[in-house]
């Protein structure tokens, strides 16, 4: 086994250097064409590499320009050039860099008099490495020129917008044919093209990216989510509670947000001669509720859940859809127990977590262990406590996982759950924290057995993490095909023709009388049109009623992943797809 871990991460390791190696092949090649473009950073990334580059003003990159550039890149590769390492001095690094802004403003952050280049032919670039030996160690055909795009000299909104040329590249053109197959693939999961087509939300310039506009059907398919969430946490035993939308500035200074996370949250807004912030997440709001009485070890544990909306600073170059936006909408839960029940409610949140993925047909999932980053607060002692009841939790749960070495929140270590989707890319969803030391900066305290004053320990949870997020994952996950009960609409109910309009106004009364979320589509149209619509807005059934189906009472169904049905009678099919919504089917 340890041999195939190693021989997996000698060939990640020459993948990297190849996909390094071709940024400079790329730039070599852009400078061929257009020797005054100014280069920026090109590093490598998942599937790739890109490269920043600031061209002349009469410049503009189409997708046309990439495959000249493309194929220039291949010619380059074909001539067999060595990629040489150079140390050389400040003084020269600075000489050879005075025509390239962006490299110079990189070269003063870099210590040392002696600077690392890398030269491959004509071309020689500022760069620590590594590198592949020779241009002949890369198949010409394993990798492509992918996508144009602009991009803020080093991620800032107030630097100047360059161009990042994007590259796909692998091994092999077999793996590079089945990336793309894979592309393919996500780009009919496309969330924001799936919402689009299922009417569900848009985005609009008056009102702000990153901000969705839930339109009806939508806010149905929120609303269905919450309930079904609110319901659960009832019968685990939370109590609900509602927080504001802003709190003033000194809360944020005590729980450490401030320090710790500013350049996510919002600027501050004056009241009454008073600073107020947008929350970024609700835990001191709800550390300021259960501070309100005196709590005795009886009490515990507490748990308290709401759906609340969130503010968070996302830059504009990162915003997508629903998956990265600037309004939050969690299902937010902080537990307030003691050390003696600790590992008791963690496995009992898992469990928790494991009937969310069921009911909503989520079985592609692992688990990561987030450990103690770099800038944290609190003891080691108290990290290490925190890190093995986590550890102890997953294994009980019989998760498989993987550790993330330093990424967990400021205030204590994390479970994170990661959906994975048809690219194989990873969305976190579901979260756990242990945090011992938010109650120790708040003072958040119980009295024990002995009628001794002791700090509580605080457990964040989010079963499913943002419901904006969710959504987006869960539409890809499931191709836009939900679960029944959890479509916004589960039912179209379909006249042929005038004559079987009236029954079908019946049958249309019967199934909103027991709950299911239909539409009567009466409207003139062809069966053949609603039917390719049926399909396009991912209505997981149609009825349709024709002479034979108001003769025998009956519809005709036709369920969208099997096709038709053929004839049921109306209320064996109601009673059917009824069972179905309530057994989570």
């Amino acid at each position: 086994m340890k041999n195939k871990v190693n021989n997996k991460n000698n060939e990640n390791d020459i993948l990297n250097k190849k996909r390094h190696s071709l940024t400079h092949i790329l730039a070599m090649a852009v400078k061929m064409f257009y020797p005054q473009a100014k280069l920026g950073i090109g590093p490598i990334i998942e599937n790739g590499f890109y490269y920043d580059f600031d061209f002349p003003e009469n410049v503009k990159i189409t997708p046309q320009d990439l495959q000249k550039i493309e194929k220039e890149m291949k010619k380059i590769i074909k001539r067999n050039i060595k990629f040489e390492r150079k140390m050389i001095s400040r003084k020269e690094a600075e000489e050879l860099l005075k025509d390239e802004p962006y490299k110079l403003e990189l070269l003063r952050e870099i210590e040392g008099d002696k600077i690392s280049f890398y030269k491959s032919g004509d071309f020689i670039d500022l760069c620590k490495g590594g590198h592949i030996e020779n241009t002949n160690q890369i198949d010409p055909e394993s990798f492509k020129l992918h996508k144009i795009a602009g991009a803020y000299w080093r991620g800032d909104e107030k630097n100047k917008m360059l161009t990042r040329i994007y590259g796909i590249a692998f091994n092999t053109k077999k793996e590079l044919d089945e990336y793309f197959e894979k592309l393919k693939e996500a780009e009919k999961r496309d969330h924001t093209k799936l919402a689009k087509d299922m009417d569900l939300y848009h985005i609009d310039y008056l009102c702000g990216p990153g901000l969705p506009l839930w339109h009806p059907k939508g806010a149905i398919l929120r609303k269905t989510i919450e309930k079904y969430l609110t319901d659960l946490n009832l019968s685990y035993g939370y109590l609900p509670v509602i927080t504001p939308h802003i709190a003033q500035t000194d809360l944020w200074k005590q729980s450490g947000h401030l320090d710790f996370y500013r350049e996510n949250m919002y600027p501050v807004m004056k009241l009454d001669e008073k600073e107020y912030i947008a929350k970024p997440m609700s835990c001191p709001l709800h550390i300021l509720i259960y501070k309100s009485h005196i709590r005795s070890y009886k009490d515990l544990p507490i748990r308290y859940f709401e759906n609340a909306t969130v503010y968070r600073y996302e830059k504009s170059g990162v915003l997508h859809g629903l998956t990265r936006v600037r309004m939050v909408t969690q299902d937010d839960g902080h537990i307030f127990v003691n050390e003696e029940n600790l590992g008791k409610e963690i496995e009992r949140i898992l469990r928790q977590v494991k009937t969310v993925l069921k009911d909503f047909k989520i079985k592609d999932y692992y688990v990561t262990l987030s450990t103690k980053p770099e800038k944290y607060i609190g003891s080691d002692k108290i990290w290490e406590k925190a890190e093995n009841v986590l550890l102890w939790a997953i294994k009980r749960g019989k998760f498989n996982y993987e550790i993330a070495k330093g990424e967990g929140a400021f205030y204590g270590p994390k479970i994170d759950l990661h959906i994975k989707d048809a690219l194989g890319r990873l969305w976190q969803c579901s979260t756990l924290q242990v945090d011992f030391n938010l109650p120790e900066k708040l003072n958040v305290e119980y009295i024990d057995k002995k009628g001794n004053r002791k700090k509580v320990i605080m457990l964040h949870r989010a079963l499913i993490g943002a419901f904006e997020r969710f959504i987006g994952v869960l539409l890809e996950y499931h191709k836009g095909v939900l679960p029944l009960w959890v479509a916004p609409v589960q039912l179209w109910i379909v006249p042929v023709g005038s004559k079987h309009k009236k029954y079908a106004k019946e049958v249309y009364k019967k199934a909103k009388e027991l709950g299911i979320k239909a539409e009567l589509k009466d409207e003139n149209g062809t069966i053949g049109k609603k039917i390719r619509n049926s399909i396009v807005e991912k209505i997981p059934y149609v009825a349709v009623i024709g002479d034979k189906e108001l003769k025998n009472k009956s519809v005709r169904i036709r369920e969208i992943t099997k096709g038709d049905l053929g004839e049921v009678k109306v209320k064996k099919f109601l009673d059917d797809i009824l069972s179905k919504i309530e057994n989570k089917k």
